[in-house]
């Protein structure tokens, strides 16, 4: 059995060490670090012949990052903050097609703020009614709870379809904790609510069809950003927006997507719809001791009343044996009066913006640690190109040191969940 992914998209670990995190894991029942929706079986010996149609197959994966900030400029400050997710899938046959079960997890409500992290010039979300302005919110403890059934219709084509309270809709690049160019990157992208913020949707119905290289998708969901309750299960409301997207693997290393998306209210105090566009093209390259990755990606979102705004991403990963290091490149248009007022203003008119531009490079060697767990101690330097209108309240040019800890369990005999989609279920 195989994840619903190339082969150059996994990286298959030891299974010895993942047997042994799996047994200590399930007596301790402490940690995120492995799917909470799956009591996974231990892995079976090679010699073992595969398990019956009627028995579950299961993946997991999952990372803890615990990092210090010290930003400098007017609104620098401090701060620590521990990002988190584990994910599980479990897949079995059913009837004419496979079902998989999908769940993911954030401890991010307890391990931060309330409104989250600090980041400059990062925007989204909203806490006591007021949107979130240099920080970068917390995810809700649901991230994702799914269902995908994936029907064989020939040899080479397959019809699937997916619904979840909670998940994901079908717009932008994989999300950024899933790409391997961020792998060990703790800090989300300025460019997050121009090309992935839809990872988390409440109430998503979407269907796919994958016919060789190609695959188109579709879904309806609710398009409101999660409110400040990061602990409830679901922010019910009408399905009332709309994506599509159309991805090519050119090449077993190569993909490219595109998607379009309507999405009715995403941000809560605006009351305004907006059109998202997105493309991107993934490249992952597996070695023998480790892995090269990169993401280039373009981004647009115009919004009913406030103009249009477009962004821009480069980011890479490079992981050799011990050692890991990454870097991103992004210019994010921002809108302007927001900033400067820390999230008061707010218009239905076309409103100011600027271009901010931000890069950061870091590294990350990797340290024995307990039962396998891959631990890792890193750091990074991120640096800012601020527009004249908003150097007043930032600085010239501020900095961003992080130092931090990054912990992942030890990869399942399925190797990393990379790449994966709500929509891309295993097969």
């Amino acid at each position: 059995m195989q994840a619903g992914i190339s082969r150059s998209e996994r990286i298959v670990a030891n299974p010895s060490k993942a047997d042994r995190f799996t047994r200590a894991l399930l007596a301790a029942a402490c940690s995120l670090l492995v799917p909470v929706t799956i009591a996974a079986q231990e892995p079976q010996p090679e010699h073992v012949h595969p398990a019956m149609p009627s028995s579950w197959t299961t993946m997991y994966d999952g990372v803890l990052f615990g990092t210090f900030s010290h930003q400098t400029g007017p609104r620098g400050a401090d701060d620590f903050a521990s990002t988190s997710w584990g994910m599980g899938m479990m897949t079995r046959q059913a009837g004419p097609g496979r079902l998989t079960l999908t769940g993911m997890l954030s401890l991010e409500p307890a391990t931060m703020a309330p409104r989250g992290y600090r980041e400059l010039f990062q925007v989204g979300e909203t806490y006591h009614f007021l949107p979130i302005v240099d920080r970068q919110h917390p995810h809700d403890f649901f991230m994702q709870m799914s269902a995908a059934w994936r029907i064989p219709l020939t040899d080479r084509t397959n019809l699937t379809f997916a619904g979840a309270p909670v998940g994901e809709a079908t717009l932008g690049p994989v999300a950024f904790m899933h790409r391997p160019s961020a792998a060990d990157n703790p800090v989300a992208p300025l460019s997050h609510h121009t090309f992935d913020s839809t990872h988390i949707a409440m109430g998503v119905i979407a269907a796919a069809v994958d016919r060789g290289r190609w695959t188109f998708e579709g879904s309806v969901f609710q398009s409101g950003e999660p409110d400040d309750n990061r602990w409830d299960f679901i922010d019910a409301g009408p399905l009332d927006s709309w994506a599509a997207r159309v991805s090519f693997n050119t090449t077993a290393t190569w993909e490219i997507q595109g998607s379009h998306g309507y999405l009715k209210n995403p941000e809560r105090l605006e009351f305004a719809s907006m059109h998202r566009s997105t493309v991107s093209a993934s490249w992952f390259r597996p070695a023998r001791a480790g892995f090269t990755a990169a993401t280039l990606a373009f981004g647009r979102n115009a919004k009913q009343f406030h103009g249009t705004f477009y962004a821009g991403l480069a980011e890479a990963t490079h992981r050799r044996g011990r050692f890991s290091y990454y870097g991103r490149l992004e210019g994010v248009d921002v809108e302007t009066a927001l900033l400067l007022s820390r999230g008061t203003f707010h218009s239905h008119e076309r409103v100011p913006k600027d271009l901010v531009t931000a890069g950061s490079v870091g590294a990350v060697v990797d340290v024995p640690f307990w039962f396998g767990i891959e631990t890792g101690l890193g750091a990074e330097i991120m640096s800012y190109v601020v527009p004249d209108p908003l150097r007043p309240a930032y600085g010239t040019h501020p900095l961003a040191f992080r130092a931090f800890v990054r912990m992942r369990p030890p990869a399942s005999s399925m190797g990393r969940m990379w790449n994966m989609r709500m929509t891309r279920p295993m097969h």
